[in-house]
C-alpha cells in the first residue's frame, strides 16, 4: 500500500510541541513525527499477522437515518484491534529484545495480544495478573501460549512485580503506550476504512484514556482525506479525553472505575503524543451515558449478531444518544474495536439493555383470592401479544383487604409503543395496578 504524502506539515504541527516522553520501560521510539509513510509501512508489514476485517453497510442505517457501515475489529484473533499496534510493536524489537522475551502486567485486549503474537512470533512472553483476575481470562492467556504468573491481590502490585522481573531476568517490560510504532499499527484501521468504503463523510472511534487508536487513525484519514470527520467518544462517567485536552496535557488524578464493563473506556490519559494528535486532528469528542452504550450493545448484538464490550459498542452509542445529528443523511464509519466480555457480565447487560429499552416492564396488583382471576388477568397479556416471563403470587404480607393476592409479573414487549399499549389495556381493568420504573 503505497501512500504518497501531502500534509505531513499538519503533523509536523501538532507533534512540535510534545514533551520526552515518560519513563516508561518501553521499546523507546522517541517522539518522532508520525509519517503516513509509517502508518503504510505498518499495514504492510502486519498485513500477514492480523485480519483485514470486514467494513459492511449495516441494517442499523435505516434507523438512524444515516448510511453505517461498522469496522468489525473484534473479529481479531483476541477480539480486540490491539492487535495491530503490538504486532507492529513487536516485530520492531531488535533481535537479541526478541530472543530474552518481554512481559507485561495486566488482564487488558493489550496485554491478550501481547500473549498471543508474541508467541506465534516465537519471543518468550511473561503475563503477571493479580489473583483478582477472572479465571476465564487466565486461561484464555495461557493458551494464547504465554507464561502466566498470578501476583499481588492489585494491579499495582502486579506491575512492580513484573518490573523486578524485567530488571533481573532482561525482559523487557511492556505496558500500553503512544509510541510513534505503536500509533502507526493503530492508524492501519483508517486506512482500512477509506479504502473499503469510498465517499465517507465521517468516520467514528472510541476514545478515552487510551485513544491511541483515535489519534493513529486519525493521522490516516486527514492525510488522504482532510474533509472526513473523525470523531471520538468516550463514557461520561470517565470523560478522560475531553478533561484532558481542556488541560493539555494528560490527566493523571482523574478517578477511574476497575469495573470490567468499561475496560479502556475508564482508563488514565497515557500519552501526549495521542493527546497532541487528538487536539490537532480529531473534529469532535462526545461523551455518552452508560445507558446509551447498554442499549448499543443491544442493538449491535440484534442486527449484527455481534456481541461487544462497552469499548466496542460505545461509537454506536453516540448515534443511539443523539449526539451526532449533524450526520443524518451522511456515510458514516463506526470502528467496533473489541469484543472481550466476560460472560456473566454479558448477561447482566442484555438484561439491563432491555428494560432500558422498554421491551422488560414489571407491574403489580391486587387481585381477588378467587378461581379464575389470575386466568383473567393471563388472557389479557395473551390478547396484547404480552410474553410473561415471571409471575409470583403473594397471600401471607398482603396490607389490603383480606382475602386477595398480590400478583407481579415481569413481561416481554416489542417496544415502547407496544409497553404503553399493555399498561393502558391493564389500568383500564384494574385501575390500582402499579408500574415499577426502570
Amino acid at each position: 500500500m503505497k501512500i504518497v504524502s501531502r500534509n505531513e506539515e499538519l503533523l509536523r504541527g501538532a507533534l512540535s510541541r510534545i514533551p520526552q516522553s515518560s519513563s516508561r520501560t518501553s521499546p523507546s521510539t522517541g517522539n518522532k513525527l508520525i509519517r503516513f509513510e509509517d502508518i503504510s509501512a505498518a499495514a504492510f508489514k502486519i498485513q500477514c499477522g492480523v485480519q483485514k476485517t470486514s467494513c459492511m453497510y449495516s441494517r442499523l442505517s435505516k434507523q438512524y437515518g444515516m448510511d453505517i457501515y461498522l469496522k468489525k475489529e473484534f473479529l481479531q484473533y483476541t477480539g480486540s484491534v490491539k492487535e495491530r499496534g503490538v504486532l507492529y510493536l513487536l516485530t520492531s524489537l531488535p533481535q537479541d529484545q526478541q530472543r530474552k522475551g518481554v512481559i507485561v502486567a495486566s488482564d487488558s485486549n493489550f496485554s491478550m495480544a501481547v500473549a498471543y503474537h508474541a508467541s506465534e512470533l516465537r519471543i518468550p512472553v511473561f503475563v503477571i495478573m493479580s489473583t483478582s483476575t477472572s479465571p476465564a481470562r487466565v486461561k484464555m492467556c495461557r493458551e494464547y501460549g504465554a507464561m502466566v504468573i498470578s501476583y499481588g491481590t492489585t494491579a499495582k502490585d502486579s506491575q512492580m512485580h513484573a518490573r523486578r522481573l524485567a530488571q533481573e531476568n532482561g525482559y523487557l517490560y511492556l505496558e500500553e503506550e503512544d509510541s510513534a510504532v505503536y500509533l502507526s499499527g493503530l492508524g492501519t484501521v483508517g486506512l482500512e476504512v477509506y479504502e473499503q468504503v469510498p465517499k465517507l463523510d465521517a468516520v467514528i472511534f472510541p476514545a478515552g484514556g487510551h485513544c491511541g487508536l483515535l489519534a493513529g487513525s486519525a493521522a490516516a484519514l486527514k492525510h488522504l482525506n482532510p474533509h472526513i470527520s473523525v470523531i471520538g467518544v468516550e463514557s461520561e462517567s470517565f470523560p478522560v479525553l475531553q478533561e484532558s485536552l481542556k488541560a493539555g496535557h494528560p490527566i493523571e488524578d482523574q478517578a477511574c472505575s476497575n469495573h470490567h464493563f468499561y475496560g479502556d473506556v475508564s482508563g488514565l490519559c497515557f500519552g501526549s503524543n495521542s493527546l497532541q494528535l487528538t487536539g490537532k486532528l480529531v473534529d469532535k469528542v462526545v461523551a455518552v451515558r452508560e445507558e446509551d452504550i447498554l442499549i448499543s450493545m443491544l442493538r449491535l448484538l440484534e442486527y449484527e449478531r455481534a456481541t461487544v464490550d462497552a469499548e466496542g459498542a460505545i461509537g454506536l452509542a453516540a448515534l443511539v444518544a443523539g449526539k451526532l445529528p449533524e450526520l443524518k443523511g451522511k456515510r458514516v464509519a463506526i470502528v467496533i474495536c473489541s469484543g472481550n466480555l466476560e460472560l456473566h457480565l454479558l448477561q447482566q447487560c442484555i438484561a439491563r439493555a432491555l428494560t432500558l429499552d422498554n421491551r422488560v416492564c414489571r407491574f403489580s396488583l391486587v387481585l381477588p383470592d378467587c378461581p379464575g382471576d389470575i386466568s383473567k388477568l393471563l388472557e389479557i397479556l395473551a390478547r396484547e401479544e404480552a410474553r410473561v416471563l415471571d409471575i409470583k403470587q403473594e397471600h401471607m404480607f398482603v396490607t389490603s383487604e383480606l382475602f386477595t393476592v398480590e400478583v407481579t409479573c415481569t413481561v416481554e414487549t416489542r417496544d415502547k409503543i407496544h409497553t404503553a399499549q399493555l399498561r393502558n389495556a391493564l389500568l383500564e381493568r384494574y385501575p390500582t395496578a402499579a408500574w415499577t420504573e426502570r
